[in-house]
């Protein structure tokens, strides 16, 4: 699967400015690129995700930006999943109130909430690269949050088994009774493909000017027109992997696609196609993307923790992460999206990209929005 695929499908999509990052699993999952944690020349880094963005960041991002900087170290301390994000929120919040340095200063995978709550320094004077990001994905990363990367939630399918895939949700959730035990999606607190299966399935109920409500703010009432929508979830159950089996993590129900156990799943794109380029999922899997309505993407952000001591080279290592030659090593190591101006990178990598832009992907929900969903999902799908 060449990621000229991708391009090709995402240019049928009529999406929206959006925002998403996979989610899931605690500080305690820390691993360190470097010591003298103490020292001015040493970024500390909290990043969460899946293990293909954990590699991004130990194998690829810190190695380069280390030897491009040799009197810098980068500590990095990874969230597998970002279960415990909310906690690092939290102490975010308790180091700026009390004016205490917390032990991070660039966080990933959390930006957006970060700077919903006010815990992010402002970009604009240190990072002049944001001038190359559309301006609409600015705008959606929200506050003092730097977009660097942009991916999309898509539907991954066994072809040797599908040969006519669902073009809508509504083809989509039909296929899934007509076949039981043959898609299965990841509960939505441990990661965000399944979450974004979650999502559009609420989102079939919800009138769009609500929606949009729901998307740019948090008003815990609006959340009554989920109730259509948990029901189906909740009716899903005799019908998915062992009748109510929900892999943890996005790579779970990728694990069962690539072992044949299951036919379909939500995935998301960078994920597949690096998984296709490594050989861990099968040339047997394609992608689609569904309509009325489509899954949801967008950007994952970085900041610079606003209560950080140590806050010049957090932004300065976020300003290098919008160089071409980085977001060209995002899109060639993940197939993540490019944030920045296609026209300043290569020729191929704007081939393969012309049509994945993260200003056309369709928006999550606000991140309050986005929690009440996990917990709601738990209280609400599985058992019943």
């Amino acid at each position: 699967m060449k990621r000229k695929r991708l391009a090709a499908v995402l240019a049928a999509l009529t999406l929206a400015v959006g925002v998403s990052a996979c989610q899931g699993n605690g500080p305690g999952a820390t691993k360190d690129t470097g010591s003298d944690s103490g020292s001015a020349k040493t970024i500390k880094v909290y990043a969460s995700g899946d293990t293909n963005i954990q590699d991004l960041w130990q194998k690829t991002l810190i190695p380069a930006y280390e030897k491009a900087n040799p009197d810098v170290k980068v500590v990095l301390q990874f969230d597998l999943h970002g279960e415990n994000s909310s906690q690092v929120i939290a102490k975010l919040a308790a180091a700026t109130q009390q004016k205490k340095d917390p032990g991070i200063d660039l966080v990933e995978g959390v930006g957006k909430q970060a700077g919903q709550a006010g815990l992010l320094a402002d970009p604009k004077p240190k990072v002049p690269n944001l001038a190359n990001v559309d301006s609409k994905v600015v705008a959606a990363a929200g506050t003092n949050a730097i977009p660097y990367r942009g991916s999309s939630v898509l539907l991954a399918y066994n072809a040797d088994k599908v040969t006519d895939p669902p073009k809508t949700l509504d083809e989509l959730l039909a296929w899934i009774k007509a076949h039981p035990g043959k898609f299965a999606y990841n509960s939505p607190k441990t990661g965000g493909s399944g979450g974004a299966f979650v999502t559009t399935v609420l989102d079939k109920y919800v009138p769009a000017d609500v929606r949009e409500k729901m998307t740019t703010g948090y008003d815990k009432d609006l959340e009554k027109y989920w109730e259509p929508g948990w029901k189906t979830l909740a009716g899903l159950n005799p019908y998915v992997f062992q009748k109510g089996v929900y892999p943890n993590g996005n790579n779970g129900t990728i694990d069962l696609l690539s072992s044949g156990q299951i036919w379909m799943l939500p995935v998301w794109s960078d994920q597949f196609l690096s998984g296709q380029a490594n050989g861990t999922i099968p040339k047997t899997a394609k992608i689609a993307q569904i309509s009325n309505p489509t899954f949801t993407g967008g950007s994952t952000e970085v900041g610079v923790v606003k209560a950080s001591s140590n806050q010049e080279p957090a932004f300065a290592m976020a300003n290098w992460l919008l160089e071409p030659d980085q977001q060209k090593a995002i899109a060639e190591k993940i197939a993540g999206y490019p944030v920045i101006s296609l026209d300043k990178l290569p020729a191929e990598v704007q081939e393969e990209f012309k049509d994945a832009k993260p200003d056309q992907l369709r928006p999550g929900y606000n991140s309050d929005h986005g929690n009440d969903i996990n917990n709601l999902w738990d209280q609400k799908v599985p058992g019943h």
